[in-house]
């Protein structure tokens, strides 16, 4: 009757009719595993080779380890300081040793005998300055002596290495997915065959049970192959079925009229749109012109003109009656766009007001941090449509804020903003809006195919005209002390040019001591952070003496923010010292030159971003990074790789490989449907891109014709956990 039992086991029945009730909790407990569909997605991270021992001198402290070894030697004695006893076991792998330690445990002495060979598992501890591990679980490997005849009864010749904890080892985890592989029946297969069969993969049955228990390395790399696929192909199915959704839905469209707002506000732009320009715009264009929908993704680097291309966009929307909304991350990226769109549109933006056009629209600010008396006027201009365009932070997203017509949503550096915050503003409009989401952090090719599946891409790669070149180099204090002076040097050249600076700290305020910031800024080599509040009064009372220095950081008040980001546009200020709140959008065409300290704690993308504020105007731009990293560090690889290049493109695949997954997929997942455990997005760009292609050819033809995949992928969008997904 048992034997009959063992098969009958499902992807979605319950672990505790397989492994029984303590075992269940544990991985429950650990892992949130409940099905045997869980467990059999707890794939191995490597093997080992019976009869290979493991390298003991690459354990790390802290490291939770299984190790395959050889018991060396095993000495109990007596504790002197108090009552009990030690087991002292060495173990080997022939060039390294590593000591296991039993307290009370005299009778394991036993069992650990010389020439032993065994698992031992546990938490790498230092003691006495030499590794260990203490009260490890361990599994000896049966008549030792002659491991290679032992192999055959151990679970095969290649032993799966889960990741593992201190109450669930490595070979207890292959203890449970075995039993579970035991009772296991034949698993239905989701993936079409005709894709299957296409690529050369095993069924998915094959491959769950190759990957934990394989009969060569081989076989293993197909599973793993497989199961890789099924997470790329399941992922670009979700994404593709969300986009097809969002064509069904019914939308104004606002195609362009001839003689309106948006054919007067080219005719006085005082330059020509680049090709690259004109060609994003038609897209967009031809989207809002539909009934349905636009989800678009814009991206492109500084400086590449996108506000623009997105601000025609809202035009088209407001001469089609409807208003526009521009969610931005900050306030000061917010008042930024105010100044840049009204001076761009000039008379246009005083609709209403002596001197506007008779075609003229409003452009309003809402902000947090806005006194009563200007948010009553922006949200009455927004309520009765006065204001075509609304330009604000998470503030527009509050439940005073109504619209007349919002039929056009563009998001700011989307990264910025969750799911829930950009259904929220989409929930003000009486009709499902258009969206478009812009980003200046460039995205490389399988990153936008597997986060932004769901949207159309353009791409901005060209900088507008008269767009100057930047030069970047690496200002190492720990090699050439000297540099740092230099580089307050050139600010002061600079400003007697006319011309101005911005200097980025990492963090407004430090309680490091002035006599080490000073040290600093005088080229030794202090390995204190440096900050905004610190940095001004010791510039302007030394190196920049003379020159008109002013801090602008997060804490600030929108008013003072605005103003001193007035002042600097204004010229009124020479040297801006800042956190990252200038990271985007600020444009201030006189500043060439900007200096960042511990450069080293910015990320490559951010690095970018925020040289890209210099070299916006007729001269060169210049960005010096300053940092005490080691000459041959990875901050310093990073460092040199900004310098080396302007391509942000190159820039975003190193950022990219320095990243966790999970950076670059959202937050780590509960679930395990959804959880993206094998699919790396740079390594796997080939089968990406097949995914997509294979996804494309499912969702174009009849879908009714493959109920499992239906079935396993309405399980996927049930999930919660697949929210993650939906970056737009």
């Amino acid at each position: 009757m048992q034997g009959e039992n063992r098969r009958m086991a499902t992807l979605d029945s319950k672990l505790v009719g397989v492994l029984g009730d303590r075992t269940t909790k544990v991985l429950r407990d650990l892992f949130g595993y409940v099905t045997v569909g869980d467990l059999l997605h707890h794939y191995p991270r490597r093997y080992l080779v019976r009869g290979e021992l493991s390298n003991i001198s690459e354990l790390n402290e802290g490291d939770e380890v299984t190790i395959l070894a050889e018991v060396f030697s095993a000495t109990s004695r007596r504790l002197h300081a108090r009552k009990g006893n030690i087991l002292e076991v060495i173990v080997t792998d022939g060039s390294a040793k590593l000591s296991l330690t039993f307290f009370n445990q005299a009778w394991r002495e036993k069992d650990l005998k010389v020439g032993k060979q065994g698992l031992f598992a546990g938490k790498v501890g230092v003691f006495n300055g030499k590794r260990q591990l203490a009260h490890p679980d361990y599994e000896l490997i049966p008549d030792g002596n002659d491991v290679d005849a032992a192999v055959e009864g151990f679970a095969g010749k290649y032993l799966p290495m889960y990741p593992a904890s201190s109450k669930m080892p490595s070979w207890k985890i292959a203890q449970c997915i075995e039993l579970a592989i035991g009772s296991l029946d034949e698993v239905p297969d989701y993936l079409p065959e005709s894709v299957r069969e296409k690529h050369g993969y095993p069924t998915l049955h094959q491959a769950l049970v190759q990957l934990h228990n394989p009969v060569d390395l081989d076989s293993a790399e197909k599973a793993r192959q497989r199961l890789t696929f099924d997470e790329a192909f399941m992922l670009q199915l979700l994404l593709l079925t969300r986009r097809k959704e969002l064509k069904n839905l019914d939308a104004v469209a606002r195609p362009p009229i001839t003689g309106g707002l948006l054919d007067a506000f080219d005719a006085l732009l005082p330059f020509q749109l680049t090709a690259g320009q004109r060609a994003v715009a038609e897209e967009i264009a031809s989207d809002v012109a539909q009934p349905h929908p636009m989800h678009r993704l814009l991206q492109g680097e500084v400086g590449s003109g996108k506000t623009v291309v997105a601000l025609r966009a809202m035009l088209s929307v407001i001469d089609n009656g409807g208003q526009a909304a521009l969610l931005a991350p900050t306030e000061v990226l917010a008042a930024q766009h105010l100044r840049t769109m009204q001076k761009l549109l000039g008379p246009l933006a005083q609709g209403g007001m002596l001197g506007g056009s008779d075609i003229a629209t409003q452009v309003t600010l809402i902000t947090g941090s806005q006194n009563a008396a200007s948010r009553k006027e922006a949200l009455a201009l927004a309520a009765s449509g006065a204001a075509g365009i609304v330009i604000g932070t998470h503030a527009l997203l509050g439940e005073t804020v109504a619209f007349k017509d919002l039929g056009l949503i563009v998001v700011d550096e989307q990264h910025r903003f969750g799911v829930e915050q950009r259904d929220a503003l989409k929930s003000k409009a009486t009709y499902p809006p258009h969206l478009l989401v812009m980003t200046a952090t460039p995205i490389p090719r399988t990153v936008a195919m597997t986060v932004f599946g769901d949207l159309d891409v353009s791409t901005l790669r060209e900088l507008p005209l008269g767009r100057q070149p930047i030069t970047t180099h690496v200002v190492p204090v720990l090699e050439k002390p000297g540099f740092l002076e230099r580089a307050w040097e050139r600010i002061k050249e600079e400003v007697s040019q006319g011309h101005q600076a911005y200097i980025v700290a990492p963090r407004i305020a430090a309680g490091t001591s002035e006599d080490s910031d000073m040290d600093f800024l005088m080229g030794e080599t202090s390995t204190e952070i440096v900050s905004v509040e610190e940095l001004g009064p010791l510039l302007s009372g030394g190196a920049l003496q003379g020159v008109k220095v002013a801090p602008l950081h997060g804490r600030q008040s929108a008013e003072l923010k605005d103003s001193t980001m007035q002042a600097f546009a204004n010229k009124e200020i020479d040297v801006l010292i800042s956190t990252t709140v200038i990271e985007v959008g600020v444009d201030v065409p006189n500043a060439t030159v900007m200096v960042i300290m511990d450069a080293d704690r910015f990320g490559v993308s951010q690095l970018h971003q925020l040289r890209g504020r210099v070299g916006r105007g007729t001269s060169p731009g210049l960005c010096l990074l300053v940092t005490n990293a080691e000459p041959e560090s990875s901050a310093r690889e990073r460092l040199d790789a900004v310098a080396g290049t302007l391509d942000g493109f190159e820039l975003s695949r190193i950022d990219l490989e320095q990243r966790r997954e999970g950076d670059v997929l959202g937050a780590s997942q509960s679930g395990s449907r959804s959880h993206l455990r094998l699919l790396r997005v740079l390594r796997d760009e080939s089968m990406i891109e097949e995914a997509r292609i294979d996804a494309t050819t499912i969702i174009e033809s009849d879908t009714s014709q493959y109920p499992l995949l239906a079935a396993e992928l309405a399980q996927i969008q049930a999930d919660a956990a697949a929210e993650y997904i939906d970056k737009a």
